[in-house]
Parts: structure tokens; sequence; C-alpha cells
């Protein structure tokens, strides 16, 4: 018998380490560092400044984001990192930008309007001042009616719905009820076109959308065809927001297109009622874009805190956020302030002298807005290929990659993207911060920004719960999109949690649990 208790007395010793490994330990020193110098010291609104009203917009390919790439590097070294560079990712497309917009009404009386040019389309030449002719047309015979009618002229196209009163406030923070009820979300499966089960209404309205694309085509090519002057289509938004969208593709070999403005919807409809009574309405307009077609590729803006141990420090911690923006503001909550919350997160951790175990690795992705080729290609890169499987020896080195893009809101926890192993490891994680309000780990996935990269190779990749404040409802894509925008207590405290985690993550003995490999998917 007291062998037996001497034998089972050395099992849990031997044990005990492994034990111990299953309960997360963070250090709160450490963590009272980091939180002193990003609420008292911060620079994440100085780098935002930056970012927004010194960069300008930053448009894939554009010379504002050449700007951001040159002026990231530059700071991100300047913060102690190293091997801070920008890295080429493949061939994207062209570049452009704008040099001049201007467009008002001149009768039956003048009305300075708000318009913004379409991405990738090409300038009017010189000043205009014309008629409107209304092209109202769901079919191809439709066009025919107006074959004749069109030369010279600036076409006015309708608004998609009436505008209605809004009686829900812009601005909204997620309150308990929604962080309980995404606290309680099983794990799910990742929906894939593999496992799709069939839905005949989503069939239904993706087959109308693209019905409504190939006639937006047709129109385009037979306003072309039939020499008239511009274009002027309706931006979604109220209020006097537009939510820009590009009107060409930006390859290289992409087809001519007339000059289009966006218009904000209260002035389009002033048109179009005007019009549609059989007033004459003229447009002044002008619009000088350029576009950038000498260096066709994408980069994305890379710098490191190297790693301490001597083990561990060849492995890789990332966190991220892209660079790039649309047009028609300085693009601040999309993803401005993503990209300065991580470069705080990274000026914190030198700042306050800490010493992470491994590499620690700040990405900074360009072209996200045009289908998240920075991080896509960067992924395929150094990873993994997607449509193969086929893993690179780094992606055995990567302990976890972060990501922050749905706003400027505080974070409120983080998603965990299916991954049931690492939800105690975050909670964990955020204890410490349920003063500042992260609280919550889901089991959700969340789509359509950089950490699916990651997620598609089966790497562990994370984005951040947040506040929506106004994002879609106002600044997303829009002419809002400003520095005046953002809440400065809401990035303070978003560095000061992501600056933990990334910590967290780089000190932990073991990299995050993964899930398993997903199988190769070829690209549709």
């Amino acid at each position: 018998m007291q062998k037996q208790l001497l034998a089972l007395a050395a099992a849990g010793l031997l044990a005990a380490p492994a034990l111990a490994q299953k309960v997360e330990i963070t250090d709160p020193a450490v963590l009272a560092k980091i939180k002193d110098e990003g609420m008292n010291r911060s620079k994440v609104m100085e780098t935002a400044f930056y970012l927004t009203d010194v960069c300008g917009p930053r448009l894939a390919g554009s010379e504002g984001l050449t700007r951001a790439n040159a002026w990231t590097k530059k700071r991100l070294t300047e913060y102690g990192l190293a091997n801070a560079n920008v890295e080429p990712w493949g061939d994207f497309g062209r570049g452009w930008d704008i040099d001049k917009s201007y467009v008002a009404m001149t009768a039956p009386y003048y009305h300075a309007m708000i318009g913004v040019p379409k991405a990738w389309t090409p300038s009017t030449p010189g000043a205009l001042r014309k008629q409107v002719v209304m092209v109202k047309a769901t079919t191809e015979a439709d066009l025919d009616k107006y074959k004749g009618q069109l030369r010279d002229k600036i076409v006015l196209l309708p608004v998609a719905a009436p505008l209605q009163p809004n009686f829900e406030p812009d601005a909204k923070r997620l309150s308990a009820e929604d962080l309980q009820k995404m606290a309680d979300a099983p794990a799910s499966t990742p929906t894939t076109a593999a496992n799709r089960p069939p839905d005949p209404a989503m069939a239904e309205r993706m087959a109308t959308v693209r019905a409504q694309r190939e006639m937006r085509t047709k129109i385009g090519a037979m306003l072309l065809s039939e020499g008239a002057a511009a274009v002027l289509s309706a931006g979604r938004g109220t209020d006097g927001t537009v939510f820009t969208t590009n009107g060409a593709p930006y390859a290289a070999d992409a087809k001519p297109v007339l000059p289009e403005l966006e218009m904000s919807s209260e002035d389009q409809l002033r048109l179009i009622r005007l019009a549609e009574a059989g007033i004459p309405v003229e447009i002044e307009m002008e619009t000088k874009t350029h576009f950038q077609t000498q260096d066709l590729k994408g980069y994305n803006v890379v710098a490191e805190i190297p790693g301490t141990d001597k083990k561990l420090k060849s492995e890789v911690v990332m966190l991220g956020g892209h660079l790039d923006s649309w047009h028609s503001a300085t693009g601040a909550t999309d993803n401005a302030a993503g990209c300065a919350v991580m470069m705080e997160a990274v000026r914190i951790l030198k700042a306050s002298g800490l010493k992470p175990r491994r590499t620690i690795r700040i990405a900074l992705w360009g072209e996200e807005e045009e289908g998240l080729h920075g991080s896509r290609n960067y992924v395929k890169n150094h990873f993994a290929d997607p449509a193969t499987m086929q893993l690179k020896p780094d992606h055995e080195k990567l302990a976890a990659y972060f990501n922050l893009d749905n706003g400027a809101g505080k974070i409120r926890g983080i998603y965990a993207q299916g991954n049931e192993a690492v939800k105690p490891i975050f909670t964990a994680w955020l204890q410490p911060f349920a003063d500042l309000g992260a609280t919550t780990v889901t089991s959700r996935n969340t789509g359509s920004t950089d950490h699916v990269a990651f997620d598609a190779v089966g790497l562990p990749g994370f984005q951040f719960i947040q506040d929506g404040l106004d994002y879609f409802a106002r600044t997303h894509h829009s002419n809002q999109d400003t520095y005046d925008r953002l809440v400065a207590d809401d990035l303070k405290q978003a560095s000061v949690v992501v600056a933990s985690f990334v910590y967290n993550a780089a000190m932990r003995d073991e990299k995050l649990p993964r899930k398993p490999l997903p199988a190769a998917v070829k690209p549709q």
C-alpha cells in the first residue's frame, strides 16, 4: 500500500508542471506598466493625426498610401523596432488620386452640392457647364429611347430608394445584454462553399444583385458610346453622408469609363425632381484625377520587437490592421484607428522596457479594401497557400495573430473564431481589464477583415470585439470618416488591451492552441 501511495505521489509530482501550465498566469506588475504607459503617456491620437490629416486619404496604390507606408516605417523605427520594411506582396494594379473635384447646380439657381469622384474614374476634359438628362433603365430595351439624346450631356441616374427618417441613434455601444449573448453563443462550424446549405432566398437576392451590376455595366457602356459628358449617381447615405465606391476596376488594362461623381442622396433627389418636372437643370463640374501606372505592386509595412528567449525567439506573435482606406475622407475609423492602436501597442511595449520571449511583429496591411490582398498574399508568401494547403516552414512558428478593424470603439472582448481551446486563455487575459469594459470571449466567427487570411490556413488569427459607435451607420467608407470621429479614451483602452494580449502570447511557454488544418479551397 505504501509503495502504491509513493507511486501516486511521484506521478502527481511529475504531472504538476503540466497541470500548472493549464492555468494562465499574467504578471500584475507588467500589466500595471502597460496600463500606466498606455493611459498616461499615450501617443495614439498623435499617430492617428498623422495617418489621417497629414497622410490624407490612403486608397490602394495612391500617393496617400505611399506617404503612410513611408511614415509608419519611419515612426516604428523611431519607436525602436527592428527590421522595419515596406514589403511588396505582389502585383496589384493602378494607383489613383484626386487632384481637383467640384460640382454645383447653376440653373435654375446656384447650389453647391456634395459629390465625390468614384475611384479609378477619369478626369473631365476641363471645367464643364452642361444640361442634365435623367436616364432610367432596368432593361436593355429601356436604353433604346435615350439613343441620340445624351451627347455632351451630364447624365443623372436614379436613387435606389426614397429617403426615410431614422429614429435610431447613429452611435451605439454594446450593452451588457449584447455581450452576454455573444458570450453564450455556441461554437459553430464556419460556413464554406462545401458545407453551405441551400438558401433559395439568398440565391435569389444574389441573382438580383448580379443582374443589377450587369445592367449598370451596360448603361455605362451605352453612355460612353453615346458621347455623354459625365455621370452623377447617388451614393448610399443620408444627411450629407456619401458612402463611396469605385467606378472602374483598378486593373492596368481596365476598359475606359466616363467621369462619375457619387452624390449625396439629397442633392441627387433635388436634381431628379427638377428634371422630371421638365425644368431645365444645368450643372457646373470639374474633376481632375490621375493614375499611377509605373509601380503596380502592393505593399505591407512590417517591423519587429525581437524575441529574447533562446528557444522561442524564432517564433512570432503578430498584430496588425489595414493601412489603406477609401478616398472621400481620411479613413480615420477604417482603419487609421486600428493601425494607430497597433502602433501604440508596440510603442507601449518598447517604452515599458519589456523583453518578450517570442518575436513580436506588427504588420500594416495594404489593399485590404479591394479583397484583403495585403494580408492574404503575406500569408501565402510566408505561411501557406489556402488553395493547396502546402505549409511553409514559418507556418509552425506563428504563435498568434491579433487584428483590429471594426471602427474606433473600445475593445469589449475578442472573437475566438471557433477555437474553443483559446477561450479559457483569453478569459484569463481579459480579467485585469474588466474595469475598462473588456470582458467577453465569444466562440463566434467574424469575417471581412485580415485575420481571416490567417484562419484560412489553420493559423490562430483573431479579431477583437469593439463598440460599434457610428461605424456602419455613418463613417465606414464615407466622406464622414475623419479624425473628428475618433474617441481618444476608447483608443487608449484598446491600445492597452492589445499590448497585454500580444505580450501574454509572446511570454507563454506554448503557442496558442490551433484548430485542425482546413482543407484546401480552390479560388472561385
